[in-house]
């Protein structure tokens, strides 16, 4: 990205969202890469104005669970793109779903290939090297842990420290056993990333139930240092009770993707914010049958929503939402803006037109549903992306 600073920018006439609802005819002011003014007032001197009359400017998009990045690197089982290439072509994919702050949801696996430390270690090294420097997309961390992972502790402990992980979720995908219905889901998942056979995927699970107990003292470890570096905490699939009150003992921030109305208001009664995909919402229902969003929303249960699997999903969420009767815009779209920046840490800069934040907004054209809309993408104050 370019490192010089971004223009003093007015841009006027267009009705923007603002944390309070709907500004008319508005004049936003950005200055150094972030808002200074949002009104009705004429552009100062100094500025250089922009007539935006007839579009819409509302808050970029802020996901911060996205794995669809995977495919990139990743677009057939056991076949590989150049990390590079692979990176450049899904930061702009993110800027064509609106997608302006983006936290790669790196999978820290036990398993080889894609979901592997070497791949971890690799993408943590681009978003934070030189050459990550040609991200438009505000890219973050966010590391997906297995508890069964106890390789190279040392080292996730370090990237903690040094604030190279911006979110870190606990997770155990292991199966219960390793009896074939067991193993099935398992192996079907592990297949869409890595050529194995059957005796191979029992021989990585069951070096991985030998490392489970060892991996939960890691993981209380993890968690006592993400606390002291101010990293939030997410659990993942809380499917029970127990599950919600260690999530709770841990003081988790995010619980994503709870698989019950019950489990999503208790996590909620302690003050986690539940996070679940847009593609949920989109496909009508959770592909793994837990919970969905519109049953979420309706239970008054849902704060926020992310990618998941699939960047375009997210951003017409909120239009879907509207669609169903459920929220009017203004509401909806904090779901992918405002409250995800705050469960993150990043309430204070992130998320919402207003002065003093980050001047990251999407220029949408009147009656859009979907991502085609779009008409441009603005980055820190800086126009990175325009469309049609």
């Amino acid at each position: 990205m370019d490192t010089q600073s971004p223009p003093k920018l007015a841009l006027q006439g267009a009705d923007v969202l603002t944390p309070q609802g709907w500004l008319s005819d508005a004049t936003v002011l950005i200055d150094e890469g972030r808002f200074v003014a949002v009104d009705q007032t004429p552009k100062p001197s100094g500025y250089i104005g922009l007539d935006v009359s007839g579009l819409r400017l509302v808050p970029g998009i802020v996901d911060i669970h996205g794995d669809a990045f995977e495919r990139k690197i990743c677009p057939r089982p056991g076949v590989t793109q150049p990390l590079p290439m692979a990176m450049v072509e899904n930061d702009r994919a993110l800027l064509a779903a609106g997608i302006t702050t983006f936290f790669y949801s790196i999978t820290d696996s036990f398993e080889p290939g894609l979901r592997s430390r070497a791949t971890a270690r690799s993408i943590v090294e681009y978003v934070y090297g030189e050459v990550g420097k040609s991200l438009l997309a505000d890219s973050r961390i966010h590391i997906r842990h297995e508890q069964a992972n106890t390789a190279h502790f040392e080292e996730l402990c370090d990237w903690l420290q040094t604030g190279q992980v911006n979110l870190l979720s606990l997770n155990d995908h292991l199966p219960p056993s390793l009896d074939d219905d067991s193993l099935h889901r398992y192996t079907k998942g592990m297949r869409q990333r890595i050529k194995v056979s059957d005796d191979e995927v029992r021989a990585i699970v069951r070096a991985a139930m030998d490392q489970r107990e060892a991996g939960l003292q890691q993981l209380e470890d993890l968690v006592m240092l993400a606390h002291q570096v101010e990293v939030p905490v997410a659990s993942h699939d809380d499917e029970t009770a127990e599950d919600v009150a260690t999530s709770r003992r841990r003081q988790v921030a995010i619980a994503e993707f709870p698989a019950s109305i019950d489990l999503a208001a208790q996590s909620r009664a302690y003050g986690a914010a539940v996070l679940m995909g847009a593609p949920n919402l989109v496909r009508g229902g959770s592909h793994v049958g837990y919970m969905g969003v519109t049953d979420a929303v309706e239970a008054q249960v849902l704060d926020c929503l992310c990618s998941d699997y699939h960047y375009p999903s997210l951003f017409y969420a909120p239009f879907k939402l509207v669609a169903l009767g459920l929220m009017e815009l203004a509401q909806a779209w904090k779901l992918v803006s405002e409250y995800p920046a705050r469960a993150a840490g990043l309430g204070d800069c992130k998320g919402a037109i207003a002065p003093g934040y980050a001047a990251d907004a999407l220029l949408l054209r009147p009656e859009t549903q979907f991502h085609d809309g779009i008409s441009a993408v603005y980055i820190g104050g800086r126009e990175v992306a325009r469309y049609g």
